[in-house]
């Protein structure tokens, strides 16, 4: 979608209130009085013809009288009247509006059409923006602004709040109200007809006055629009958010064990953990989580000490603690002696470390001061009862000290009571010392930082290389796959199946196809091993619930004897089913193997998911499984792996060797470029996939297809785009390969940025930068192909391995509107011809898709770079700061190329 306009909706200068009433309790009479109470500094035009003013503001009949065009109109009218209500404002300039009434859908207007949709055609004509319909408006406390039908103001503070429920609003209002928690903005989405999630977050992900952002989500219409928004907000400040409907009431019927286990919610948090956001599952933890993110240092790692002045409790924190799967610092000896020193002789000498209730913040801060300074512990949470001889303001007092003067521990509280431990807490909060009530709350706090920090990480990480070379034949896997479109559609049996998945490189056992028992035995006998015999039927989903599968057979007369009373077994359960015959294959000798299971579902909101978990014939029943969207690469396909019960079997144990578990990342690699390359994979199952010390083997396999739907965005999150590839040959000779930037491509850029001189960095970052942090590197890596781009010009050494010469990459707004670029080549490489074409590569790439501007910033010092960009058709439009030059270059007309520079 986009943020254009958004200005007008959320800081507007001026307001209409269409609708304006004096009646009491009316939406119009509400929203007027809210507003003049917000103390809103621009003008308030309410539009009625039934009364000369409201509120003591002088009314107007009608949105054609009103004297200027409102930035903002605050619709609240009945639903007949509102398209053509919008479209007088469209007319008269208005490029924002938010429609308070509901039912717009269920009206139906002349040619048959709906308010709700005359409405949004108006909309799309002026390029206005509507938030809602049955919206209860925006609240932006900085600017005085409560456009909304909220029965109270919020208090100014950080935090960001986005619903799609008014009545959670509401009660979100009523709950921070009481806790003194204040917002920069509040928003009540409506039914996100036109502003959704993705577009907020946008805005709200580069605004200054937000310090986080808070959602409540009941849907999400534009999956690839909100993952890109998420993740590129999530970069900037922490994302929390909130999922209604927990449940699978919304996930399809299914074909597939994959299908059935593939829940909606678990998606959901496949989603929320691939953008680097947070999940919480109510309003309380919400604002608990935020504190906590906003208040505590990042997280090093996941060891916690307890240090308490009472047993009890800190028993419970460290039940918690292993409830939730965090971990308890073990402490050295040298740890435990120094505690021995400081401590008197009833300790618990250990930890959780109970200093007694009789503890002062003398002994507090010892402690303290010695757990902080172990390597051994990654935070401390700290906590206190009241005592009859210790005074917990006091001990919050000496705590507070002693963070300050340790800047880098990170130091957590709990001050558990009420009245007795009030004082304590108000003293650690304006201390920005994070604190909780209870013992529970504290543990979640410390995990969500464990939760949130992983999630960040998976945005900042390199990612593995695939450990073998990965050359699919797409050839054979379209024959197939168009074979069986060509019948129709629908499943793919176990031999086909299997089939796509040895042309994707993923390992399957030798299977045959028989139409009869008779030739199911011909075939074992030409096998000559003992084989598995399994019925092949487009109507039975699980063959050993029907008796469907047998094992360990040799020979003919036992494999065609088996075959006929399987047939027997079969009709007798199943008398409607198709029988098409009997698979035959080699009985897989894999002993210790686990059993695996991992496949692709396609979820109704996030499109195609990734599945993985333990399998077998009790798959359902284990229910052990993790989701993942695609595309994949080895760190993620690895991280999918460890979020189930599954992964610590496949470490090893009791004399079992561990799984190879790079041939588990490779075959979940595999499988979802399997998906990416193919749109008409709806469901894939791959159950039982055995994975030992030797690697995978996929025993069986089914698949559905139907006819892909051109034109959509299948994929929540844009693939690799392959076919931008290209070879480029230099002046020198050289053979280049131009190709997109990939994130496992960090380590080649830390090189390349080495290899620069001191005045081509200058010119590329506008300063002396010696070398980037990971984390800048990340950034500049790990791009999101639908809203960046970033092609490199890559060549391969003599002595093996490539190296990146050179990069050019544009940042693209929301709105699609305006590119930035940035373009360096390694400075020994001047006149090679590699700059001019990978920025006219990425000109091309950026006029394909419709951007219509592409600017830049030069240092005027640079002329060498001037002349360059001017020769391929950009014009310098302003001066900054004196001494940076900004060109631009409107690419949806020609430009005649001026006289060739050294490129």
């Amino acid at each position: 979608m986009s943020t254009r306009n958004l200005k007008s909706l959320f800081r507007p200068q001026s307001i209409a209130v269409v609708g304006a009433s004096t009646k009491p309790r009316s939406i119009g009479a509400v929203v007027m009085r809210n507003l003049l109470k917000g103390e809103f500094a621009g003008p308030v035009m309410p539009v009625t013809s039934e009364h000369a003013s409201v509120g003591g503001v002088l009314a107007y009949p009608d949105v054609a009288c009103l004297p200027k065009a409102p930035d903002l109109a605050l619709i609240c009218t009945p639903p007949a009247t509102i398209p053509g209500i919008l479209h007088t404002l469209g007319e008269r300039g208005t490029k924002a509006a938010c429609i308070m009434t509901g039912g717009l859908h269920l009206i139906q207007g002349e040619g048959g059409s709906t308010m709700l949709e005359q409405a949004m055609e108006v909309a799309r004509q002026y390029d206005m923006r509507l938030l809602g319909p049955n919206s209860m408006g925006i609240l932006v406390p900085g600017i005085g602004l409560n456009a909304s039908s909220s029965h109270e103001n919020v208090l100014p503070g950080k935090l960001a709040f986005v619903s799609q429920s008014g009545a959670l609003c509401t009660a979100v209002l009523d709950w921070a109200r009481a806790r003194e928690i204040g917002f920069s903005h509040f928003i009540h989405l409506g039914d996100t007809e036109g502003v959704d999630f993705g577009d907020v977050l946008d805005y709200l992900g580069s605004d200054p006055s937000t310090r986080a952002i808070l959602l409540y989500m009941e849907s999400i219409h534009e999956r690839r629009n909100f993952m890109s928004a998420a993740r590129a907000a999530a970069r900037n400040k922490p994302v929390l958010a909130i999922k209604a409907g927990r449940s699978r009431e919304g996930a399809r019927a299914a074909a597939s064990h994959t299908g059935a286990l593939a829940g909606s919610d678990l998606v959901f948090d496949a989603a929320m953990r691939r953008a680097g956001m947070l999940r919480v599952k109510d309003i309380e933890e919400i604002f608990g989580a935020v504190e906590t993110l906003a208040r505590s240092k990042p997280m090093k790692g996941k060891r916690l000490a307890i240090l308490t002045n009472g047993g009890g409790i800190g028993v419970i924190a460290a039940d918690d603690l292993a409830e939730m799967g965090g971990e308890l610092a073990q402490l050295p000896d040298e740890v435990i002696d120094k505690l021995k020193a400081v401590l008197p002789a009833g300790w618990s000498q250990g930890n959780p470390v109970d200093i007694s209730g009789d503890a002062d913040g003398d002994r507090y801060v010892k402690t303290l001061n010695i757990l902080s300074e172990t390597k051994a512990v990654d935070a401390v949470l700290v906590m206190h009862a009241p005592s009859a001889v210790s005074d917990p303001t006091d001990v919050a007092v000496a705590i507070i000290k002693t963070a300050k003067d340790r800047p880098r521990a990170n130091v957590m509280t709990c001050w558990v009571g009420n009245e007795a431990v009030a004082r304590g807490r108000h003293l650690f909060s304006g201390a920005g010392i994070p604190t909780y009530d209870t013992p529970r709350a504290a543990i979640q706090a410390f995990m969500h930082l464990l939760e949130y920090r992983k999630n960040q990480e998976l945005l900042m990480e390199v990612p593995a290389s695939a450990p073998t070379d990965f050359v699919p034949d797409t050839k054979r896997a379209r024959f197939l796959i168009d074979e069986a479109l060509a019948k129709g559609g629908g499943t793919l049996n176990e031999p086909e199946a299997k089939a796509v998945l040895e042309a994707y490189g993923i390992p399957t056992v030798e299977t045959h196809v028989a139409r009869s028992p008779a030739l199911a035995g011909k075939i074992a006998m030409a096998m000559k091993v003992p084989v598995a015999l399994k019925i092949l039927s487009p109507d039975i989903l699980h063959k050993s619930d029907v008796g469907g599968v047998m094992l360990n057979l040799q020979g003919a007369f036992e494999v065609e004897k088996a075959a006929h009373a399987m047939l027997e077994r079969v009709k007798e359960v199943y008398p409607e089913a198709r029988i098409d015959g009997f698979t035959v294959q080699t009985m897989a000798r894999r002993p210790g193997a686990q059993e695996l299971i991992c496949g692709v579902a396609t979820d109704p909101v996030f499109g195609p998911v990734i599945m993985f978990g333990q399998g077998g014939i009790a798959v359902e029943v284990i229910a052990d499984r993790a989701m993942a969207l695609p595309p994949l690469n080895m760190n993620l396909a690895a991280e999918v792996i460890s979020r189930t019960r599954v992964s610590r079997l496949l470490e090893g144990y009791r004399g079992r060797p561990p799984a190879n578990k790079e041939a588990i990342q490779l075959a979940l690699v595999q499988l979802s470029q399997l998906v990416v390359d193919f749109p008409e994979i709806v469901e894939l199952d791959i159950n039982p996939l055995f994975a030992d010390a030797q690697g995978v083997l996929a025993l069986d396999a089914r698949m559905v297809v139907e006819p892909a739907k051109p034109g959509t965005e299948r994929l929540a999150i844009r693939p690799y785009p392959k076919e931008l590839e290209e070879w480029f040959t230099m002046t020198d000779g050289r053979k280049t390969m131009l190709r997109p930037l990939r994130p496992e491509d960090e380590p080649n850029h830390h090189i390349l940025v080495s290899k620069l001189t001191p005045e081509d960095i200058r010119f590329r970052f506008f300063g002396l930068v010696h070398e980037l942090p990971h984390s800048e590197m990340a950034r500049l890596t790990q791009i999101d192909y639908d809203r960046e781009m970033a092609f490199i010009g890559e060549i391969e050494k003599p002595e093996g391995g490539k190296e990146t010469l050179g990069v050019v990459r544009t940042v693209t707004d929301p709105d699609n509107d305006a590119a930035e670029f940035a373009i360096v080549v390694r400075s020994d490489l001047k006149g090679s011809g590699l700059g001019k074409r990978l920025l006219v590569k990425m000109i091309e790439y950026c006029r394909s898709r419709g951007t219509r501007i592409i600017v830049g910033q030069v240092l005027k010092d640079n002329p060498r770079m001037l002349t360059f960009v001017q020769h391929l058709g950009f014009l310098p439009t302003r001066t900054i700061d004196g001494d940076i030059v900004e060109v631009e270059l409107e690419l949806q007309k020609e430009h005649e190329l001026g006289p060739d520079p050294t490129a």
